[in-house]
């Protein structure tokens, strides 16, 4: 392939990613290896501790400003996460889910939307049929090889080091982008 052609296929590709990232209306993730660094840390009194990135948190509560949902959805159950979508005012909180796609069906069904208005950012084998059925899919820059295979979107950044926020701005920006060129018409 030519230098052009390759230019052309990825400016068309980011064009498809941000038409893809304007429809977004619900912003779900996936809890270790994505908010985390995937590490479980105990103590030796049996104490879990999990490490989120502030960061992350931020991405969300713009996403929220922004007026999209936010959800959790974790095969993990800890009060920590729990604690974590409190301080956050995630609504959407669901743990121990064994099946992603059933409960981000849910969610879309409860919330009038379509699975393509659903971002969803996993990075293990029981996200990608999750992940296969959204809108717009990433995975953090760490996640399992074939997790990065199938997403629309392989970030920049790790898993508990960035990565939920990268894909909050891209989505932000895509709709500032939407907004620009609404002005300008």
């Amino acid at each position: 392939m030519s230098l052009r052609a390759s230019t052309e296929k990825s400016a068309r590709s980011k064009r498809t990613q941000r038409n893809l990232l304007q429809q977004i209306r619900l912003f779900a993730t996936d809890v270790d290896g994505v908010l985390t660094d995937a590490g479980m840390y105990y103590s030796e009194s049996g104490d879990e501790w999990k490490k989120f990135n502030t960061r992350d948190g931020m991405g969300i509560k713009l996403l929220q400003k922004a007026g999209l949902i936010t959800a959790i959805v974790t095969q993990e159950r800890t009060r920590l996460v729990a604690r974590r979508a409190e301080k956050l005012a995630i609504p959407e909180l669901h743990q121990g889910v064994m099946d992603k796609l059933s409960v981000i069906r849910d969610m879309a069904e409860r919330h009038g939307i379509s699975l393509r208005q659903i971002a969803y950012i996993g990075d293990d084998v029981n996200d990608m049929e999750a992940l296969n059925a959204v809108g717009f899919s990433a995975a953090p820059a760490d996640s399992l090889p074939q997790v990065r295979k199938i997403v629309d979107y392989v970030c920049g950044l790790k898993g508990g080091e960035g990565a939920v926020r990268e894909l909050a701005e891209m989505i932000l920006l895509s709709r500032s982008e939407t907004k620009t060129m609404r002005k300008r018409r």
